[in-house]
């Protein structure tokens, strides 16, 4: 029984779903704005959420969480970029924008973007 259990696998291996979702957010911080399936979307929006909070935390420890999920370049702008900009926002940095389906397959597509 899977009660109360979240998350989506994705049909992939634990290893390859967590460094697709590690992906997903670093091109989020880094574009700002991206294009995904919505339930990619869904899932990557809370890794997001908590890796900026983490920048406005701002301790070492805190950068050395952040570091573990992106790497260093995207943890600089989260740091000394978003952290600033969302320092008076007590959360929901993130929208995701529902698109119609994809040509090739029908997968439901949607925008994942970082609010202003």
């Amino acid at each position: 029984m899977r009660h109360r259990v979240g998350g989506r696998k994705f049909s992939r291996p634990t290893g390859h779903r967590l460094s697709m979702l590690r992906n997903l957010v670093q091109d989020l911080i880094r574009y700002e704005k991206i294009e995904t399936t919505e339930a990619k979307a869904k899932e990557a929006r809370p890794m997001a959420e908590k890796l900026i909070t983490l920048g406005k935390e701002g301790s070492l420890h805190a950068r050395r969480q952040a570091l573990s999920v992106a790497n260093p370049t995207v943890v600089d702008k989260v740091f000394h970029v978003l952290a600033p900009r969302y320092k008076e926002r007590p959360g929901g940095y993130t929208r995701v924008i529902k698109e119609g389906p994809r040509l090739g397959d029908a997968a439901p597509m949607a925008w994942l973007e970082l609010v202003e």
